[in-house]
């Protein structure tokens, strides 16, 4: 890989949510550009405007920023080759447009939908490939123009070459090589006057000065057609790089609407939105999508800025790769160990406050270290310790009962672990574990029966952090009265 400083760009449509395939692509954006010293742009593909979705642009910005992909030149931030909005960027492509028609390299078009659509049929019926038949391909130039100056609405398509083959190089994949006689004239401008894809993508990744084109391998059936406009116009291609594609987690398959809907119920999401929500960390999801597609081991364990530190475009695989929303658990869980005990309970707060709950900081601050080797996501923080920050728990009646024991020798065991927590001047976990385990051997009952008592008067629930050391963090005063709370409850049952 060249040493030159590399000017990368992800460029989404604004048609939806950002999904975890825009993450990826822009994250090796990103890395390549920081690893040369280059730039990472962040361009706004708007034009296609039947299906651009209010709030998508801002969810983009705001998913990249979460990551910790900064971009340094953007629609909001602005940059020396702006607009970074394609619909911004109309008398450009049109301009570019006519060049491609003054050159011979494109055509206008006058067919109207009716007309192709019947062609379209036509084809289907006979068993060929649809294709444009080339009505408009030989028209005459004078002729074109009086029509275009009559007001007749046109489309304006590239005229690609019918002999020969194109070849275009892919750095994943060698040279593809495509016979001109399966290829198409595709429309670059539309009868609004704003671009297709396959116009203004190029235009833009020329004027914007873009080394490495980034992007799914689902455009490698247009990559001919890129290649060409690029040719026409004279210019020096980009380096061109097809990522892997995403699989199912099955393996079977591209991964879809049905399965990302299946996945959600399980508490997983391919849309970076979502994942934020239901606790995933921006390093956790950087580290599990940068495996899926780079050739290091499957289990490396890499901050962003070690994985800048590592990065090379000669290590990407064309390999498809299956989504393994275990492997998100994996890096999620060890990327929460890695945090600070202040960064951790800062992300965790939120999650707390979202249940209403009053958050103590001095609190939150004593509980981490006994939460943190528990938690998958931060949205488990909940189910582990949002007892810290009640009031008052609610004990379910059966759980207050010990196995083996009844509601009565239950009772017993939560009115001694009273006197013995009551007895003394504080409640810390030393001062208190040892006369309870002192009670446990006299009393002929089992460790599992007494502290699961105990458990569940003081915490509401079955599993918990570590007991006494969760006892001290929530206070003597307040666990006597759930302890007392949790005697009433076994009185009554």
């Amino acid at each position: 890989m060249s040493n030159k400083p590399a000017r990368t760009r992800i460029a989404p449509s604004p048609t939806g949510h950002m999904h975890l395939g825009t993450a990826r692509v822009a994250l090796y954006d990103y890395l390549l550009a920081k690893k040369t010293g280059g730039q990472f742009i962040l361009r706004i593909e708007d034009t296609d405007l039947k299906r651009t979705v209010p709030g998508a642009e801002q969810e983009i910005m705001d998913g990249l920023r979460w990551l910790g992909l900064t971009y340094d030149e953007g629609p909001d931030i602005g940059g020396q080759y702006g607009p970074y909005r394609q619909t911004e960027r109309r008398e450009i492509y049109q301009a570019h447009a006519k060049t491609l028609v003054e050159k011979g390299r494109a055509y206008p078009c006058f067919c109207s939908p009716e007309r192709l659509d019947q062609v379209r049929q036509a084809q289907m019926k006979n068993k060929e490939n649809p294709r444009y038949d080339g009505a408009c391909r030989s028209l005459d130039p004078d002729d074109a123009a009086r029509r275009i100056a009559n007001g007749e609405a046109y489309t304006i398509r590239f005229k690609m070459p019918q002999e020969g083959a194109t070849v275009a190089r892919d750095h994943l994949r060698g040279d593809i090589v495509t016979e001109n006689k399966q290829l198409n004239d595709q429309v670059i401008l539309k009868t609004d006057g704003l671009p297709t894809y396959h116009l203004a993508a190029i235009v833009d990744d020329h004027e914007m000065k873009i080394t490495h084109v980034m992007r799914g391998s689902e455009w490698l059936g247009t990559f001919p057609l890129h290649v060409n406009i690029v040719r026409a116009f004279g210019w020096d291609e980009p380096v061109w790089i097809h990522l892997s594609v995403f699989l199912k987690p099955s393996g079977k398959g591209k991964m879809s609407k049905r399965e990302a809907a299946e996945a959600m119920k399980d508490g997983y999401s391919i849309f970076i939105k979502d994942m934020q929500e239901l606790g995933f960390t921006p390093e956790g999801v950087l580290n599990w999508s940068a495996l899926m597609g780079w050739g290091v081991a499957e289990d490396d364990v890499m901050t962003l800025d070690q994985m800048i530190e590592r990065f090379s475009i000669d290590s990407l695989t064309p390999s498809p790769a299956a989504v393994n929303f275990q492997k998100l658990d994996h890096f999620n869980a060890t990327h929460i160990r890695l945090l600070t005990t202040e960064d951790l309970a800062a992300r965790l707060k939120p999650y707390f406050t979202r249940e209403g709950l009053n958050v103590r900081d001095d609190v939150l601050l004593k509980m981490i270290p006994l939460i943190r080797e528990r938690l998958t996501t931060l949205d488990d923080c909940i189910s582990f310790g949002a007892f810290f920050f009640k009031d008052e728990v609610t004990p379910n009646p059966e759980d207050l009962i010990a196995k083996g024991l009844d509601a009565k020798q239950s009772a017993e065991i939560a009115r001694r672990a009273y006197q013995i927590l009551g007895a003394g001047p504080g409640l810390s976990h030393e001062g208190s574990e040892a006369p309870m385990r002192a009670y446990v051997e006299e009393s002929g009952y089992s460790a599992s029966q007494v502290f699961g008592i105990l458990r569940v008067a003081v915490t509401g629930q079955k599993v918990s952090p570590p007991l006494f050391e969760s006892m001290e963090i929530i206070g003597r005063e307040i666990c006597l009265r759930r302890i007392q709370n949790a005697i009433g409850i076994l009185e009554k049952t």
